[in-house]
């Protein structure tokens, strides 16, 4: 049985994200002495400590969602890849070292009271913590940073660190115990030093750890901020400062660029790499840039499901969507959010991943979904696509898929008008219905002879009757319209049109334990199926299952293959890895380099050819 190496593991996993009660007793003491003391100030150091984890964490945070907004980043991205579910999942508790460093504070605390009294600033005092960072913490942290590159420090403790293939700024804080205590330490000699000499005070506490932060949260975001320009007018301001590319780069190759944030401690080490610039002038250059080779363009749902992107909570993002009390505080910010969304509109992308060695790109419309049903609005949601469509064509992506409402019949013809009004349109339009109609149908279990369907006359609708009923399946389409109901019969080969029926009530499906729901049901409606009825459905949203003695699936989705990377969120309540429907048959359309639009009514002829496509490269049905 093997042993964990000493403080390689952090002594609260078992606590899992109650590890917060360890500052249980430092929130007790604080608010002990905020309620039952007249002197404050002489027991204010708890209280400061938790400001100060508090605003750690924030900064944290604040260098996450930026880096996460790829409508301002993604063309100096350093590493091109992005941060996927088992990356997230590693570095969950990132924040460990918060807690350790808190400790350790209110260690200090109990060990030397006088800290309490310390003035709440000295100018001298940062005069003096800058210079001994300089020549104390940085040589020391570029020493005791190559020695855990060597050997069983690095094999029982640093390679944890770098198992991270993609800097992001929690990747800053993920490392074990010991690395951390030794961090501490290279923290510590500054404010020690300076407390030593009598010019210590709380802003310099404050200040210094939270640049600190800042500064490593700069280096790991791999996002390159600095223009090379500014290195070309003062070349020595290359050696006085890391960038995010210079950094990068010892993650790649991690024998060289040790450094803490001074390069001139590699220079003088020889461990700098010599492609550190001339990459940084690239990436900042905005070379790095790539143009997808598919687009999904996604839109909002409501306000709370607008908090489930990367750009809010990395890890709310990385799990099916829920709603939960801990969101429920950000509700007036995301309202606040839409509305300046709603007055200043543009797309802009969100997430990507690679499949197949193709880059796929999700961009949102910055509508939300109760405004798809607003009759003024129409006009300009369209014109938001129509701009999405015309930008993808311009800079030459392959297809753009159309997701949920973008591609709502009575909006634009589920992407006709586009099509018609752009003939020489390069970028392929895409609906995706047509593998949602394929997932749909093999669903159904092949000793089915009936199934009973409503939302008859739509779009799936349609082309699930019509593919059904070439399989000798009796389909009860639920309609009031004669005239759409024969428009539909017609197109159904003379020999199979005796297995199309209209029915009018849901009392008509009484004895039928198939449904497929393309329109809402309500209680009374969902009353009249027997039991042992399965619900399929396509209807959004889906309806509520109400009756326990019958079963209900789940919106038509597709798992991606296991080869893909960089996904790192779920799309909205799906789990890991899982699309809609709608999204895989665009992926399945770039995947295949068909040329064709799929736009306006499924071609019935294709759902077995999408259908095939999909489970060839690897598309799997939930």
């Amino acid at each position: 049985m093997m042993v964990a190496a000493p403080l390689s593991s952090w002594p609260w996993e078992h606590l899992g994200n109650y590890k917060y009660v360890l500052c249980a007793p430092l929130i007790g003491k604080a608010m002990h002495a905020w309620a039952c003391t007249h002197h404050f100030q002489a027991h204010s150091w708890p209280l400061h400590v938790l400001t100060l984890l508090a605003l750690r964490a924030i900064i944290y945070q604040l260098w996450c969602s930026f880096s996460s907004m790829l409508f301002l980043t993604r063309r100096r991205r350093v590493l091109t890849a992005g941060v996927d579910f088992s990356q997230i999942d590693s570095e969950w508790h990132w924040d460990n070292f918060l807690i350790l460093q808190t400790l350790l504070a209110s260690f200090a605390y109990l060990s030397f009271p006088s800290l309490s009294f310390l003035p709440f600033s000295n100018s001298k005092g940062f005069l003096f913590a800058l210079l001994l960072h300089a020549f104390l913490s940085e040589p020391l942290f570029y020493f005791i940073h190559k020695c855990f590159h060597k050997g069983t420090l690095f094999s029982h403790y640093h390679s944890l660190h770098h198992s991270s293939k993609v800097p992001h700024p929690f990747t800053a804080g993920f490392a074990t115990p010991l690395e951390h205590l030794v961090l501490s330490l290279v923290m510590a000699v500054p404010l020690v030093g300076v407390s030593l000499m009598g010019l210590g005070s709380v802003s310099l506490i404050f200040g210094y750890v939270l640049l600190f932060d800042f500064l490593r949260c700069l280096g790991h975001c791999n996002v390159e901020i600095f223009p090379h320009k500014l290195f070309k007018a003062f070349p020595l301001l290359r050696f006085l400062i890391y960038t995010p590319t210079y950094h990068s780069i010892h993650h790649m190759d991690k024998d060289s660029n040790f450094c803490l944030f001074m390069p001139l401690f590699d220079l003088l080490g020889g461990t700098l790499n010599p492609n550190s610039w001339q990459l940084q002038k690239e990436i900042s250059s905005g070379k790095n840039d790539q143009v997808p080779d598919f687009v999904f363009l996604l839109h909002i749902v409501d306000i709370t499901s607008s908090l489930h992107g990367p750009v809010v909570f990395r890890s709310f993002s990385s799990l099916p969507f829920t709603t939960k009390l801990a969101i429920l505080p950000m509700w007036p910010c995301a309202f606040i959010a839409m509305l300046c969304m709603w007055a200043w509109a543009k797309t802009f992308p969100v997430s990507f991943y690679n499949l197949q060695g193709k880059l796929h790109q999700l961009w949102v419309v910055p509508r939300y979904g109760f405004q798809y049903f607003l009759p003024f609005a129409a006009n300009g949601i369209n014109k938001l696509i129509e701009q999405a469509i015309l930008r993808a064509d311009e800079i030459g992506v392959k297809v753009l898929s159309l997701a949920a409402l973008n591609k709502n019949e009575s909006l634009n013809g589920g992407g006709t008008l586009f099509v018609n009004k752009y003939p020489d349109l390069k970028v392929r339009i895409v609906h995706g219905n047509t593998l949602t109609a394929a997932v749909i149908i093999n669903e159904i279990p092949k000793d089915v002879k009936e199934v009973f369907l409503t939302g008859a006359t739509s779009k799936l609708g349609r082309a699930i009757a019509l593919y059904l009923c070439r399989k000798k399946i009796k389909v009860l389409m639920l309609t009031l319209s004669t005239e759409r109901f024969q428009k539909i019969k017609k197109e159904a080969p003379p020999e199979y049109q005796q297995y199309i029926v209209q029915v009018t009530k849901y009392q008509a499906a009484q004895h039928c334990k198939t449904w497929i729901v393309g329109k809402w049901l309500y209680p009374r409606e969902q009353r009249w199926a027997p039991s042992g009825t399965h619900f399929h459905q396509f209807v959004v949203p889906p309806i509520f299952g109400f009756r326990k003695d019958c079963t209900y699936g789940k919106l038509a989705a597709i798992k991606l293959p296991k080869d893909v990377q960089g996904l790192g969120m779920c799309e909205y309540t799906l789990d890991r890895g899982i699309v809609h429907a709608c999204h895989a048959g665009g992926v399945v359309h770039c995947l295949e380099g068909w040329t064709h639009h799929e736009v306006g009514a499924i071609d019935v002829d294709r759902i077995d050819i999408v259908w095939n496509a999909a489970m060839k490269h690897g598309l799997t049905p939930v």
